[in-house]
């Protein structure tokens, strides 16, 4: 067993006033398995570069063990992959690589062929494979999740479940119960650590939260009635100072005046008390607002209609042939692993020209509202972006601030933004558009856990006709109301 020790440790950018990190401290385990949570924009990613010494801080911290971090760029990806990994885990022998990439469902043949062949997933998995191989190193895992279909979060889940020494950062609530003892919370306030899983963590957290609410109101109530009763007494002492004017016993009225100013202290005290103790309160609140979307309702129905369609690339099918329809009031999930064409199928509703065959019916007039997989390219200011969509520009703002965007972002390019934060952009744009069918490509890649949430509520209560790709499987339980599997 080793520590991690962070003391004091206090950050903020040069170009900003606002600290990202003030006075933090915290002991971490080597051994434990950490999964760090907390809002887009805290700072996540940037403890990560300060526990890996990228920038300058104050206060101190202290590390038996090298920090590795994914991802991280592959020079040369036309190399075979086992030269890549020989780069990143030099000690390792063959066959500890063909055992490690066996856990997480590739194939050894994969170590032959060259990087840049290999999927997203592939790559994700073996990337990951070869830092675990790297003994008496601890690793700091960002968002390893977005680039993996739902059989594979679940495999690399468990994969991490067996492993220790790590810090993972992922919005998704199951993968994050499935392979973490440990939880590392960025709240308002600071950073907590917790024993337990995600669940356990945010059951403790909306427990911790209610009960400062109750505590809350009753000192709100408390400093109420000290206010009302420090008026009465302040009258009262007007009072008998007046009644000293002529007054036969100066005596028993001036005991009664020193009666009155020792009341008035003590209510008082008692009232700044209280305002102290409402004051440590709720400072980890996570508050919500209920987003809205007002869907159009169209006279027809199916919306759409997938006859006999296949997706083909360089002359092979990648998918099909599909036949299913997305009705009114419907919320249709894509499910497949990745690359059996789910955004192709999404596209080629939205009109995109993507090699095909069968047919896709769209009901006359159908407006659709369309979420793209990639927010990478956003750049400029938020009042362009909202000018050149068409959008009304206060309610898209307001729909960001439900997010949890500051009013200082409004003023930044978008391409300084994290990549959560891009991604509520386009969420934001398609909540502004009234459409009948909002078509969402991994609408939730880097996406908070709160949003996450928030746009679940959104979805039960407003209830848009959709068809949609995402790996979240909380999130799939939650709002969808059928499955097409590819």
């Amino acid at each position: 067993m080793a520590l991690i020790q962070i003391e004091h440790l206090s950050f903020s950018y040069p170009s900003s006033y606002d600290p990202i990190f003030e006075d933090v401290s915290l002991r971490l385990d080597t051994s434990w398995k950490l999964g760090f949570i907390g809002r887009n924009g805290r700072g996540k990613t940037t403890f990560f570069k300060l526990l890996m010494g990228r920038y300058e801080y104050a206060g101190s911290i202290r590390a038996p063990v090298a920090f590795d971090y994914f991802p991280y760029p592959v020079p040369d990806p036309g190399r075979p992959t086992r030269a890549v990994l020989e780069g990143v885990c030099p000690g390792a022998e063959s066959w500890q690589l063909e055992r490690e990439l066996s856990l997480l469902g590739v194939r050894p043949d994969a170590l032959d062929r060259p990087f840049a062949s290999l999927s997203n997933g592939e790559q994700t998995k073996v990337l990951l494979a070869a830092l675990f191989l790297n003994e008496g190193h601890f690793l700091l895992i960002d968002e390893p999740t977005n680039h993996l279909d739902a059989k594979a979060r679940a495999m690399v889940s468990a994969y991490l479940q067996k492993k220790q020494g790590f810090i993972l950062v992922s919005h998704d609530r199951r993968f994050l119960d499935g392979c973490v003892d440990h939880i590392l919370s960025l709240n308002r306030a600071g950073i907590e650590v917790q024993s337990g899983n995600f669940s356990s963590w945010f059951a403790n957290f909306q427990q911790r939260q209610a009960l400062e609410e109750a505590q809350d109101q009753r000192l709100r109530k408390d400093i109420k009635r000290l206010e009302q009763s420090a008026r009465r007494t302040a009258l009262w002492s007007d009072r008998v100072e007046a009644s000293k004017k002529g007054a036969a016993d100066k005596g028993y009225v001036g005991h009664k005046a020193a009666k009155m100013m020792k009341r008035a202290k003590t209510i008082e005290a008692r009232q700044q008390k209280a305002i102290e103790e409402k004051s440590a309160l709720l400072k980890n609140a996570e508050t919500a607002e209920d987003l809205r979307v007002t869907p159009l309702l169209h006279y027809a129905d199916p919306l759409v209609l997938f006859q006999d369609v296949e997706i083909r690339y360089g002359g092979q099918t990648v998918c099909g042939p599909l036949t299913f329809a997305v009705r009114q009031g419907e919320r249709v999930a894509l499910d497949g692993g990745n690359g059996a064409g789910k955004s192709s199928l999404l596209k080629l509703l939205c009109g995109q020209d993507i090699p095909h065959a069968g047919q896709v019916r769209r009901a006359p007039g159908l407006v659709v509202s369309y979420v793209p997989q990639d927010a990478a390219g956003l750049a400029g200011d938020l009042t362009g972006f909202a000018r050149a969509h068409g959008l009304d520009e206060s309610l898209f703002k307001a729909i960001l601030r439900k997010m949890d965007f500051s009013r200082v972002q409004f003023e930044k390019d978008m391409a300084s933004f994290s990549s959560g934060q891009k991604k509520k952009v386009l969420l934001a744009r398609s909540l502004c558009e009234k459409a009948h069918l909002y078509v969402w490509d991994e609408p939730l890649n880097f996406i908070d856990i709160y949003t996450r949430m928030q746009i679940e509520k959104l979805i039960g209560a407003s209830a848009p006709s959709m068809l949609f790709v995402e790996h979240d499987a909380a999130f799939r339980q939650a709002v969808a109301t059928g499955t097409v599997r590819l």
